[in-house]
């Protein structure tokens, strides 16, 4: 049994950490977050001690090792911008981290973090859960198979609806977050580049406070790409069923189903790491930077290579809304 920590355990993602250390026979003791709303540790670990300071929480890491109570991992389910140094504390207490994506928000963080590795003699894992998806894992197979220069046509979409309550939080701010394609996309380009190869050329044609949309050119597939955050760019045959979340995976045309299969999927994180076969910092490495290029860079508008959602009409931010300003 080995004994985890959880930086972030309010956060939406914590729960399947939770639920991953425990299908894995392990023991969660001690969980950090400035929210106190985590009741969903009695689902799983009970016992845990709760802190909502970070220095109080160190210290009492610190106790547990005087008295020979090894911390083996750190889990960090924390926001985007704080990675980097709860990795950092990580390393420093000894133990080897777990942490969500995006591992860091811009490149140079990994060269920094390969040093901290070295010194601390501990490893850096993240969760790449696409990998590990058995639709993806047979894509992979099937591109692997193919002729060495067929290339690919790739559109990828995903748009996960969310409420104004977005624009308040952390999440709406690029500095914090990455922007939406860091935030929502990471993963996207992460099973993307491990599917079809590196990256040739990387065009953003759109890029707002709700959406995001470009073209790749990997080694082995052109690929369209749109992601939204907004329930407006989700299509009428989707919203008559209710549902404020809709993906698309298109491959030659052919659609790629991925909706399912998610449910265990950190557990078999958690069970590849436990075992050395985890994803560290240099497969995180090619889609830190695909996300760092499109955040910096000025974006080209409808062009030839568009994904169609395109040319969807933009909408305000909501803070600026008629309404919305006189509510503030």
């Amino acid at each position: 049994m080995k004994n985890f920590t959880l930086l972030g355990a309010a956060g939406y993602i914590a729960p399947r950490h939770m639920q991953a250390i425990k299908d894995t026979g392990n023991n969660l003791v001690a969980a950090l977050d400035k929210h106190d709303n985590v009741g969903i540790i009695d689902s799983h670990f009970p016992e845990t001690y709760f802190f909502t300071e970070f220095e109080r929480f160190d210290r009492f890491v610190s106790k547990l090792k005087r008295e020979d109570v090894d911390i083996d991992y750190v889990s960090i389910c924390s926001p985007n911008y704080l990675h980097d140094a709860h990795i950092r504390f990580g390393l420093r207490i000894g133990a080897d981290v777990i942490c969500e994506k995006p591992l860091v928000l811009n490149p140079w963080n990994l060269d920094a973090l390969r040093v901290e590795e070295e010194i601390s003699g501990k490893s850096v894992n993240t969760i790449l859960q696409l990998r590990l998806h058995p639709h993806m894992l047979a894509l992979k197979k099937r591109v692997d198979a193919a002729p060495p220069d067929k290339i690919f046509d790739v559109e990828v979409t995903y748009i996960t609806s969310r409420g104004n309550w977005y624009y308040a939080s952390w999440k709406s701010q690029n500095e914090k977050s990455g922007g939406i394609a860091t935030n929502i996309g990471i993963h996207f380009f992460d099973a993307l580049t491990w599917i079809f190869g590196g990256v040739r050329e990387n065009e953003v044609h759109l890029h707002t406070h709700d959406r995001a949309a470009g073209y790749l050119e990997l080694e082995r597939a052109r690929v369209k790409w749109f992601l939204s955050i907004n329930y407006d760019t989700i299509p009428q045959s989707v919203k008559v069923t209710k549902a404020r979340t809709f993906r698309s995976f298109m491959v030659d045309g052919q659609e790629i189903e991925f909706s399912d299969g998610f449910r265990d999927l950190h557990t078999k994180s958690y069970e590849a790491i436990l075992d050395g076969h985890g994803f560290g910092l240099d497969d995180a490495a090619e889609a830190v930077q695909i996300t760092y290029d499109i955040r910096n860079a000025k974006p080209k508008g409808l062009a030839d290579n568009s994904h169609p959602l395109v040319a969807l009409p933009l909408c305000p931010h909501p803070f600026e809304r008629e309404e919305m300003v006189e509510f503030l």
